[in-house]
């Protein structure tokens, strides 16, 4: 389980960066091809590391303060990567 948060954080985390370079070729290239797969990919993305940090904080029994941190992490640019380096690779599966 932890294995596979591991790898979903850093993909979204990936996918967020994405967007960074997206965005400016659809508003200021007109480019919008781009952004439109990439936006679909960090949805889904976001969608499954949210879910998946809240199924192993059930699993696990994670703090209240550890699972709201873990989810805000996703809301913040870097912010998976830091979970990942911090709390995620330090738990055993």
């Amino acid at each position: 389980m932890i294995k596979n948060l591991r790898l979903l954080a850093i993909l979204e985390g990936i996918s967020y960066l994405l967007l960074g370079v997206t965005m400016p070729l659809k508003y200021m290239m007109n480019m919008p091809q781009p952004n439109y797969f990439v936006g679909m990919a960090h949805g889904i993305l976001f969608i499954g590391y949210c879910a998946l940090v809240l199924f192993v904080a059930l699993k696990k029994n994670w703090t209240l303060k550890l699972t709201l941190l873990s989810l805000a992490a996703s809301l913040i640019p870097l912010g998976t990567f830091y979970a990942e380096w911090k709390w995620f690779r330090k738990m055993n599966d």
